[in-house]
This record gives structure tokens, sequence and C-alpha cells, in this order.
């Protein structure tokens, strides 16, 4: 199984896509159907939330089902704020589908948001659930991350496009050794996924290099897992420009995990 562990879909007039705004190049609809023929030797897909709705979540679910079986896994979203949080939690885990949820951290202004109270039922619920918690963080997020292991040692989580580290900038440190103390002391995940964005425009895989290098140290090829970021990866190259610069970076020997066995095995993918 060759897996594309993240991509979105999106419809513009279902209207809660709020980063989405007209002047970007990608303010329009991208379905599966402009999504297939990019994918080469990719077998499944994990389709990740891209609105903080739940009415995002019932979308992303219908895409799945009519997908043919290439969408094999879907993280969603709800209100982990929410005082019913843990009802909601395990009324979507019923779905086969929902592999896991995903606050949209980077955007809220509060670094420690997923430490407040209130988010604790939910994340409880969740791992009761089975389900995984993708962490959409950047670099001002990774000094919290270790109390939210400490507190959900059984909620399996995977960090979201390797914390978004500043490569345009050339920043290395402190994110080097933030994401590398979070290796350590947790058996997370971590996407090699959403780093051309990050990147210069015009970048080359050279510049990439150490980044990638990193991940994977700190990682290890069991706990990395390929995804494409589609369509947002179309704003820095696009699907294919970004696919080979992944396997010209990657040793031959991790590719078979990086490239599908991580995913399928963190998602429990049929």
């Amino acid at each position: 199984m060759i897996v594309d562990a993240h991509h979105h879909v999106w419809r513009l007039d279902r209207g809660d896509y709020a980063w989405l705004t007209p002047d970007l190049p990608i303010h329009r609809d991208y379905g599966l159907a402009d999504l297939r023929p990019l994918l080469g030797d990719v077998t499944a897909t994990v389709l990740v939330q891209a609105a903080p709705t739940e009415a995002e979540t019932a979308f992303m679910l219908e895409v799945a089902r009519g997908s043919g079986g290439l969408v094999r896994g879907v993280v969603g979203w709800t209100d982990l704020a929410a005082p019913d949080a843990a009802a909601r939690v395990a009324a979507l885990a019923a779905d086969p589908l929902l592999k896991g949820l995903r606050p949209m951290l980077q955007d809220i202004a509060d670094t420690g948001w997923i430490l407040r109270p209130e988010m604790q039922p939910g994340l409880a619920a969740m791992t009761q659930a089975g389900l995984r918690l993708d962490l959409l963080v950047a670099p001002r997020h990774l000094p919290i991350l270790p109390e939210l292991a400490a507190r959900h040692p059984g909620l399996e989580m995977v960090i979201d496009h390797g914390a978004k580290p500043a490569i345009a900038a050339d920043a290395f440190r402190p994110w080097a050794d933030d994401i590398a103390g979070i290796a350590r002391a947790t058996r997370w995940c971590c996407k090699l996924s959403g780093l051309v964005t990050e990147a210069r425009p015009g970048w080359q895989a050279g510049e990439l290099r150490r980044y990638v290098d990193h991940l994977l140290a700190c990682f290890g090829p069991d706990r990395l897992m390929w995804g494409s970021d589609w369509p947002v990866v179309n704003l820095a190259g696009g699907y294919a420009r970004w696919r080979d610069a992944a396997l010209a970076l990657l040793p031959t020997e991790a590719r078979r995990a990086v490239l599908g066995g991580t995913a399928a095995a963190f998602y429990g993918l049929e």
C-alpha cells in the first residue's frame, strides 16, 4: 500500500473555509477527480479537514464513501472545547472511516489552548474511542507538547507538516532541538508534509535536506509518513514536484515505511 497520508478536498459553496481567501491561487473547488491524475503509484489516501466545522467532517466522510476505496481514512473536526465534546467524539467514532480529529491549533492565538481544562474530556474520549489526534502546530507549540503527551499517554498523535519549520528563513534551531525532544519523549509519529510551503519560492530539494534528514533521524522511518498536503502544495510547486523531491531525499531503505507502511499502521488503514 502506497499512501498519501495528508490531503484535502473542498467546495467553496460550503462557506466554512475562512482561511481560503479569494487572493489565493487555490481559491477554487478541488475534488478527487482533480487529485487522481496526480497520484502515480499512490493507492490509498487520508483525507484531512480544512475547516473547523462538523459539517466539514460529514462532507469528507461522504467523499470517502464515494471514493471507490481510494480514501481509506478521514481526519475530521469537532469542538473539543464543547461541554458535550465526549459525546460528540463517541458519535463520530462510530463511523469506521473516521480515523482521527484535528483542531486547527496553528490558527488559535493561545499557544496552550490544547492544555486548557475544558479540552481534556474530549481528548480522553478520543483515547477511549481509539481515535488519533493530528497536531497542526507551529514551532511555538513544540515546548507545550510534552505536557500534552504526559496528560494523555494512551492517545495516538501525529505532528503535521514537521511542525512547519521556517525553512525560507533558514531557521533550524530551536525547532530542531524541540522536535528531537518530543521524538525521544513520546512514541508519536510525524508527517513529512507541508515543508515546501514553508520554503522560499522556487525552492530546490537541497534546501529541504537537513530538515528531512533531521525528521528521519528523530522519528525513524517507522514513525514518519509522507503526505502531499494537496492542494495547498500547489502554492509551492505542486504534487509531482514535492513527491519527486521526497523520493530524492529519502534513503531507499526508508521509503517502504515513509511512503505507506507508517500511515497504514498509525491510522489503521485497511
